[in-house]
């Protein structure tokens, strides 16, 4: 109960947070891009892997015009782990007409059955296109393309122990931009010859607004550092309010859901003896505070990694 009447006091809207944070192009996504499109020639299926949490939000639309729509194009959306079930019909339809090839995958679990159905599939469609300049070439290339930290090498790797029984050959991390350069060709499979380019995640130059940009960053696409761990993680705490997920309230052991970062993130410090010592200056003594940085990326590792609850941040736009 005391969780319902707590809900008319949440903000209807999120305070104003500078859109210049929330730009991130550094010079070697230029670069990649410039590097991806005069690859095309030798491309014959484009990969796109964008995070299931944020289907609608996000994706270059850069890809669209300059990449997909030249070649055979499948839209891989990653993490479906963590998203409900129950919304995968719905995504499905929003984005056919963008892409008629969409796969969902969890690339942490090795008998992913989207990641079975991707190979078989990129070889289908490769197979039943026209391969222009490349239809006398032996070997067949596909291009992983997308935003950064969305589980492009993941998928790589992933696809290469399960085809070739290889070890990683893609870098692998939970910062955004792990990949700096369009890589040399990584062999996916012997007969047929094929092979992948792993590209470096490329963000759209200019986010549309704020709240695509805040949800990216809450997917840790741009990295923390950039717009600030207690604004992404105060963005958090707006969203699931909004929309009525209080399991937070468990998670962190709060007395009730609120609307306060503050008081959330100094719960997290306590919890889980986050803690910070200064003197104070009147008697000399040392007292503790909550170390709310610490806390508030403690708050985006448990999003981040399901401790939540599914979650699907574009819920509003299916």
């Amino acid at each position: 109960m005391a969780q319902k009447l707590a809900a008319n006091t949440f903000r209807s809207v999120f305070k104003a947070v500078d859109k210049e944070s929330l730009h991130w192009f550094p010079g070697h996504m230029g670069k990649g891009l410039r590097k991806m499109q005069n690859k095309l020639k030798s491309v014959d299926c484009i990969i796109e892997v964008h995070d299931a949490r944020i289907p609608l939000s996000g994706r270059n639309a850069e890809f669209k015009y300059t990449l997909s729509g030249i070649k055979p194009h499948i839209l891989v959306l990653n993490k479906v782990d963590l998203i409900p079930r129950k919304y995968i019909p719905q995504i499905k339809e929003k984005l056919t007409t963008e892409c008629d090839n969409i796969i969902f995958t969890n690339c942490k679990d090795h008998h992913c059955k989207g990641v079975k159905k991707l190979f078989p599939l990129a070889q289908e469609l490769i197979n039943k296109s026209d391969r222009y300049n490349r239809s006398n070439a032996d070997d067949y290339c596909i291009m992983i393309i997308g935003v950064p930290n969305v589980g492009k090498s993941s998928l790589v790797n992933s696809l290469r122990n399960k085809i070739l029984h290889k070890p990683n050959a893609s870098p692998v991390g939970a910062n955004p931009g792990m990949t700096k350069s369009v890589l040399t060709k990584i062999k996916m499979s012997e007969n047929p010859l094929f092979y992948m380019l792993d590209t470096p995640g490329i963000l759209t130059p200019s986010v549309p607004n704020t709240e695509v940009g805040l949800k990216l960053a809450l997917c840790a696409t741009i990295q923390d550092h950039l717009v600030g761990e207690e604004i992404i993680a105060d963005y958090l705490l707006y969203w699931l309010n909004k929309h009525e997920m209080f399991k937070y309230v468990n998670v962190f052991k709060l007395k009730a859901a609120t609307d306060d970062i503050l008081e959330v993130l100094a719960q997290i410090a306590i919890n889980n003896n986050k803690m910070l010592k200064f003197r104070d200056i009147t008697d000399g003594a040392y007292v503790r505070r909550p170390d709310l940085d610490a806390a508030a990326k403690l708050m985006l590792q448990i999003f981040r990694s399901g401790g939540l609850g599914k979650i699907l941040l574009d819920q509003n736009l299916l």
